[in-house]
């Protein structure tokens, strides 16, 4: 797994500041076709979570996913609204607005 984790986090660490991306995508990119349960596994492995943008990771819905350590999640929206990132008020973020779009807004081509 870690070498496959070492490719989660290199494109993770392509996505810009206030852009998101599903744990899908990520998988996708990292060429695991169905893969978004890895990207979660390799995610919550971090043991420097400075080195990793993991907070860029939202579920399909622009969700934050829960975890087992419910300060994850307020940790994750705290660090992505100082990075502009809106939620509304059912806490989901606009994909059509903050997706990250390879080619498109900078990162992984």
């Amino acid at each position: 797994m870690p070498g496959l984790w070492s490719q989660i986090y290199q494109v993770v660490k392509c996505i810009p500041r206030g852009r998101v991306a599903t744990y899908g995508q990520i998988a996708q990119l990292a060429g695991l076709p169905n893969g978004a349960r890895q990207v979660g596994y390799a995610l919550s492995a971090l043991t420097d979570p400075h080195s990793v943008p993991w907070q860029r990771v939202v579920n399909v819905r622009g969700e934050i996913s829960l975890r087992s350590n419910p300060d994850y999640a307020d940790l994750q929206r705290k660090l992505l609204e100082a990075e502009g990132v809106v939620f509304d008020c059912k806490g989901r973020i606009s994909m059509s607005q903050y997706q990250w779009r390879p080619g498109c807004d900078g990162g992984f081509e």
